[in-house]
């Protein structure tokens, strides 16, 4: 299918602009970049803001420091809050093929909910999925704006990691669209992807369970699932995700501190085995040393109080 660079094959970058990015999502950003470019595609950059509609500002300097940091984009940015209609008419074709129903459950009601035997926490219990049309009018008439979860007919399904392998996971009844009227990310990515010709999704290793969702959606629109690449996270000493909380992480308080783009490149270079002690090579020699088999399989530890 066309997408908004040309050509058909691209990877992408798709930060939200809840926040400026620290230094592990500018890690995430230059292995999809590289990635991208290493195999022939476009690389591509979409603004993922259904949740955070008022951040043109963060998302300006998300986008500073990508570029800043030596990645380049085709085409435009995708902004998907621009894109409201889109979803709603993908929505409205699953609808129609019966591929969808209203849901007025609250989260505390699905985590409390029996669900089948091995289904993760969290996963749709299916309460919803069949009610009569009595029942149907009855929470209707309640006022409360209903969610619209897909009517899925499997349990799992199965997506390729370049990294990882084939990796099975659950399916479950998930929502689409919110009682709010916002379209679900899981729902908006895959259109997203399905628009732009993105053949490639890189990104950490925290999303790999919500793969199997995304490619089973995939085939349901009739888009080709994409190959993942789910590379491993940079993580504080204590083991969690790292975070504006840890310190200085963001490019902003890095310079407070002394550290420039070209020192962060560097140390991002270093954790991925494609640059020596104390050398700061640019994007472009990154990329000629690029090889995925040699990439760290581990997470990134990072102590901002000891490493700057």
């Amino acid at each position: 299918m066309d997408s908004p660079g040309g050509g058909t094959s691209a990877g992408r970058y798709a930060p939200s602009p809840s926040g400026d990015l620290h230094i592990g999502n500018l890690r995430t950003a230059l292995l999809a970049w590289m990635f991208a470019r290493s195999t022939g595609r476009r690389f591509l950059l979409r603004i993922e803001d259904l949740d955070d509609r008022t951040s043109h500002e963060v998302a300006q300097r998300q986008l500073a420091d990508l570029r800043d940091l030596g990645i380049d984009f085709d085409g435009e940015v995708m902004v998907q809050s621009r894109r409201t209609e889109v979803y709603d008419a993908t929505i409205a074709e699953l609808t129609a093929a019966g591929r969808t129903y209203e849901c007025w459950c609250s989260r505390k009601e699905i985590l409390a909910a029996t669900r089948a035997p091995h289904a993760p926490p969290g996963a749709y219990p299916g309460t919803c999925r069949d009610l009569t049309a009595s029942a149907r009018a009855a929470r209707r008439a309640s006022g409360k704006p209903p969610a619209i979860r897909l009517r899925s007919q499997t349990s799992r399904f199965t997506i390729v990691d370049q990294l990882i392998g084939e990796f099975t996971g659950a399916v479950d009844d998930f929502v689409l669209r919110r009682g709010d009227g916002t379209a679900a990310y899981n729902l908006a990515v895959v259109v997203d992807d399905a628009a732009s010709g993105v053949d490639q999704v890189v990104r950490g290793d925290d999303l790999l369970t919500s793969s199997p969702r995304q490619g089973y959606l995939a085939t349901l629109i009739g888009a080709d699932v994409p190959t993942y690449v789910h590379v491993p996270l940079v993580l504080n000493p204590a083991g969690v995700r790292l975070a504006k909380r840890d310190g200085a992480v963001t490019r902003a308080d890095l310079a407070l501190v002394g550290v420039d783009i070209d020192h962060i490149r560097g140390l991002i270079g270093r954790s991925l085995r494609l640059a020596g002690p104390d050398e700061t090579p640019s994007a472009a020699q990154l990329l000629a040393r690029f090889d995925p088999q040699r990439l760290p399989q581990g997470p990134w530890i990072v102590d901002p109080a000891e490493m700057w």
